[in-house]
């Protein structure tokens, strides 16, 4: 059975974009990079609301030479997984091994974990907020980036209460710090 993880890269004062939607003040340094890979090895599918999408397809053609190790050990993860787009505006997508879909449906997200092997992956907000509120989120994981923008795109929805159980902590030389939940459903 595949666990469905939400992991974002948020702001100390809980944004993942600023006002202007940048998000630049969120990129890794390679330290934290590497970490984000060896989180992201186990992932079979990404689940991709279309804002997310739009930025993550980046790593389709990502120009590798000259990069990092890290930088091109995470365009071949991203390449290797499924991805599920999901959007009512976009007409088709552009990536490799990659399907949209109109609406979520949370039956078949619970269908996917219960058939899946490998762990699948929840990304854009407003994606994870109904994720997490059809109670399909198993794990939760933040990346605090030590800067507060003051207003944006918020990392988690205003409206939903979750008890969550520390599974892992970790802090990084820029100030960055990792913080890794378990969801407790509601029995």
């Amino acid at each position: 059975m595949a666990r469905l993880i939400y992991s974002s890269i948020a702001s100390l004062d809980g944004f993942i974009a600023d006002a202007s939607g940048s998000f630049e003040w969120a990129a890794p340094d390679e330290e934290v990079h590497t970490f984000v890979n060896n989180l992201e090895r186990p992932i079979g599918t990404y689940l991709y609301g279309r804002r997310l999408y739009e930025v993550m397809r980046f790593w389709e053609t990502a120009p590798t030479a000259g990069e990092p190790s890290c930088f091109v050990d995470y365009a071949a993860i991203w390449k290797a997984a499924d991805k599920i787009v999901y959007s009512s505006t976009l007409d088709a997508v552009t990536t490799d091994k990659t399907t949209l879909e109109t609406t979520f449906d949370p039956a078949v997200v619970r269908e996917m974990k219960a058939s899946h092997a490998r762990d699948i992956s929840v990304g854009g907000a407003n994606l994870a907020a109904q994720a997490l509120a059809a109670g399909l989120v198993d794990e939760v994981q933040l990346f605090v980036t030590p800067v507060i923008v003051g207003g944006g795109t918020a990392w988690l929805p205003d409206d939903i209460r979750l008890d969550l159980d520390l599974i892992d902590e970790r802090r990084f030389d820029a100030g960055v710090v990792f913080l890794h939940y378990r969801v407790n459903q509601p029995r």
